[in-house]
């Protein structure tokens, strides 16, 4: 089994009943919107495809009649097991055109680092990182880029996570299918505050 079918299906075992019955309401992105992804961004993870593919955003998205808010994945952040939407193909290409800035967490990085040596100091420039994901409170508080162009010690396609107040920009996988499976192996504890 293919790791984005093994998340899918891990994924529906650990999501609670009435956020499965939304989730099922979801469909894959157009081809269209796939090709112009994947035009955009030629490093874009196979294995992000194949995500979008399935399912084209869970993030206040419109499928035909019914709209959808479901987190559906989760990061390194603990306190609350911390659930995140999926962005839709098209929320994806418009999110990733503005500049994340760094360079004012670098000024007063003091004894904890705000900013990852992995990440580029010059920081995230559009062009060169996707924005995928936003965290359950709309995004304000976290969100997660795959990053490709990281300084020369991280990875093409890391994944970073920026958690806000205080701000920090952080990398907690080296690649989307690590993410990935990071979160299968996991067990999808991110979610177990969405069954209250």
């Amino acid at each position: 089994m293919d790791l984005v079918n093994k998340f899918l299906n891990g994924l529906r075992a650990a999501i609670s009943t009435d956020e499965l019955e939304e989730l099922k309401k979801a469909y894959g992105a157009t081809k269209e919107d796939i090709y112009r992804l994947r035009s955009e961004y030629p490093n874009c993870p196979e294995s992000l495809i194949r995500l979008l593919e399935n399912i084209d955003g869970t993030y206040w998205r419109e499928y035909g009649e019914s709209e959808i808010a479901v987190c559906i994945l989760g990061s390194d952040v603990e306190e609350g097991n911390y659930p995140y939407y999926l962005l839709s193909t098209q929320q994806m290409l418009e999110s990733s055109k503005e500049e994340e800035d760094v360079s004012y967490l670098l000024e007063y990085q003091d004894d904890e680092e705000a900013v990852d040596p992995k990440i580029n100091p010059e920081g995230l420039i559009p062009g060169t990182y996707i924005h995928f994901s936003d965290c359950m409170n709309n995004g304000g508080s976290s969100r997660l880029y795959i990053d490709f162009n990281p300084s020369d010690e991280g990875s093409c396609g890391q994944i970073i996570r920026f958690l806000h107040d205080p701000d920090e920009y952080k990398v907690i996988a080296n690649s989307f299918d690590e993410y990935l499976q990071d979160l299968i192996d996991g067990d999808f504890t991110f979610l177990e505050n969405e069954e209250e």
